[in-house]
């Protein structure tokens, strides 16, 4: 079964989607269910963990109804309030749904760059575990330090790292990201998803020269058994079309065994996120 770990649905709407700028509008617009068949089918993806977009609870029910209503959707990660003193009601809420499978929060977008280390959304990640959930990190390149040190106070909690933390590819800068990303992997726990690569460069200029050696580090980092494939869809699409994209990671992991290769269009999410 190919995977695709990593995309989102929306209704748009400026209110609720403001980050979708300018150079964006091509997405200012629904992305759906109906809307993602159609592409995974032409680019020969089986299944799906769609991801939160905003952070509501709100959010996180209308993915889970997405998931009851469609057998493609294997999984998802969703948004419950991790710093607050009533996040194991939210998790004990959502627990008679087996498709949640992770939690995600924006920690790219708090102004804090020690989010990440504070004292109570930490009390809120101790609690995945006891509901079986692992966690997905939402950040930049700037944030990997913290990062590091947040991995290392939950040394038994599943934790998918999203996006290859944005490295700062349109300006070809790879240290010390690539230092950082090794430090990170180090970790056992951590799995990666090589999504969101192509919206880290220019939109119109990128490369696979150019992004071949973020790609190469990360597989060097983690491995082919802690990589997965993501599409980062409807985003991506600003720059990269779906079908282009999983070609492009199919072209750069072709000199793998067909076992890693599996694993990381499919074995790699089933085993992080526990899906069936």
């Amino acid at each position: 079964m190919k995977i695709d770990s990593h995309h989102h649905f929306w209704k748009y709407s400026v209110n609720e989607y403001g980050w979708i700028d300018d150079d964006m509008k091509s997405i200012r617009k629904d992305f759906l269910p109906e809307d993602l068949e159609r592409e995974i089918r032409g680019a020969g993806i089986d299944a799906v963990v769609s991801v939160q977009a905003r952070q509501t609870v709100s959010e996180t029910e209308w993915l889970l109804g997405f998931s009851e209503e469609h057998a493609f959707i294997k999984g998802l990660v969703g948004w419950v309030p991790l710093s607050s003193p009533n996040v194991k009601q939210h998790l004990s809420r959502f627990s008679s749904f087996p498709k949640l499978k992770s939690v995600r929060h924006v920690v790219q977008g708090e102004s804090d760059d020690d989010f990440i280390l504070g004292n109570d959304f930490n009390r809120g990640i101790k609690v995945l575990k006891e509901f079986g959930l692992a966690y997905d990190i939402l950040i930049l390149e700037k944030h990997l330090p913290q990062t590091i040190r947040f991995v290392d106070m939950h040394p038994d909690q599943v934790f998918i790292l999203d996006h290859i933390a944005k490295p700062r590819i349109k300006e070809n800068i790879i240290e010390p990201w690539r230092k950082n990303i090794r430090s990170l992997a180090q970790r056992r726990n951590v799995y990666c998803k090589v999504s969101g690569m192509v919206t880290e460069a220019d939109y119109g200029k990128w490369t696979e020269e150019q992004l071949r050696p973020y790609f190469e580090t990360v597989l060097e980092a983690f491995g082919p058994e802690r990589l997965m494939f993501g599409s980062d869809w409807p985003v991506c699409t600003v720059a990269c079309e779906y079908r282009r994209w999983g070609a492009i990671v199919h072209k750069f992991i072709s000199g793998l065994s067909v076992s890693e290769q599996d694993a990381i269009f499919g074995g790699n999410a089933v085993k992080a996120y526990d899906l069936e």
